[in-house]
């Protein structure tokens, strides 16, 4: 009898799906969004139980391309790697002509969304957008921006915020850089006139009155947010930036379908939707064919945009 439940037991556990021990790929410097994304889904797949050992690596530089052909080339097949992306690479992918592209990896969902803020330090004569704008007509080069990867979010922002000023978009001085702690490092050091990237991102320094939020990029004001839209500042521009997960090229079908469960499962947890609210991300959460197909649309939609403000010929 005891054999017979040693077995019945023995065989159950063999039943159940084996947990994976998932590697993420952060394809930027510690610090930033896609780090920062990385480290939460880290955080929630422990806690949640969904994997018993999530580790984070960190693969920067030209926009999560390069991050994004060591993943594809290294783990092909291999259903315990993830890598976190984003509207960011997306453009960066078009703006370094990169031969590795999110068609060559997996997408599994889109996770969170957030708008953009443009800050200057505390201590910066301009006080509000249409100070800045004025500068930026008086002589767009002598503005610097300080933004992540050349053709992100930051920069097409940057981009369409010129254009909607009535300024050429090409002569913008916007500095590009590989993390969110080297941007920011830059704008609280006096280095560059203006800064820009995902409100989370700057939050604490807004609060600690290190930094002056000028606007948000989002089509009406956000609760809890004392700044006024861009459209409210008198410029046409709204921008969404999302974060996505995409897992290794070369899987099964049944592989896809387990890492899309683990990560639905962590999704719609309640721990993860505490740390969307604590840092400000929007559940924007998508899968299937229905992120295909957005994500689709958002690369065209890009390439065009990328060509408007002379990033892609």
């Amino acid at each position: 009898m005891k054999h017979l439940v040693l077995a019945s037991l023995f065989a159950g556990a063999m039943a159940l799906p084996a947990m994976a021990d998932y590697t993420i790929i952060a394809p930027a410097n510690p610090g930033g969004g896609w780090d920062q994304t990385a480290r939460t889904m880290q955080t929630v797949l422990q806690e949640e139980g969904i994997s018993k050992s999530v580790q984070v690596q960190n693969v920067p530089g030209a926009g999560g391309t390069i991050g994004l052909a060591q993943f594809a080339s290294q783990n092909k097949g291999n259903p315990d790697a993830l890598i976190v992306g984003g509207y960011v690479m997306v453009g960066a992918i078009l703006t370094n002509n990169s031969p590795v592209s999110l068609k060559d990896v997996t997408p599994i969902a889109r996770l969170t969304g957030e708008y953009e803020a443009i800050v200057v330090p505390a201590a910066s004569e301009i006080q509000d957008m249409a100070g800045l704008v004025e500068k930026l007509k008086a002589d767009p080069g002598a503005v610097s921006w300080a933004g992540g990867s050349a053709g992100g979010t930051d920069h097409i922002a940057v981009g369409l915020i010129a254009k909607a000023a009535g300024v050429d978009p090409t002569r913008i001085n916007y500095i590009a850089y590989s993390g969110g702690g080297e941007a920011l490092a830059a704008i609280l050091g006096n280095q560059v006139t203006a800064g820009i990237s995902s409100l989370g991102e700057f939050e604490a320094q807004i609060q600690a009155g290190t930094l002056r939020l000028l606007a948000v990029s989002a089509p009406e004001r956000l609760e809890g947010v004392d700044a006024p839209t861009l459209q409210e500042a008198g410029l046409d521009v709204t921008l969404e930036n999302w974060r996505m997960v995409a897992a290794a090229p070369g899987l099964s079908d049944e592989q896809k379908a387990k890492v899309t469960a683990d990560v639905e499962k962590m999704a719609k947890s309640e721990n993860w939707q505490k740390q969307l609210a604590d840092k400000g991300w929007m559940d924007t959460f998508l899968a299937g064919p229905e992120f295909d197909a957005q994500l689709a649309k958002d690369t065209e939609a890009t390439a065009a945009i990328l060509k408007d403000i002379g990033l892609v010929k």
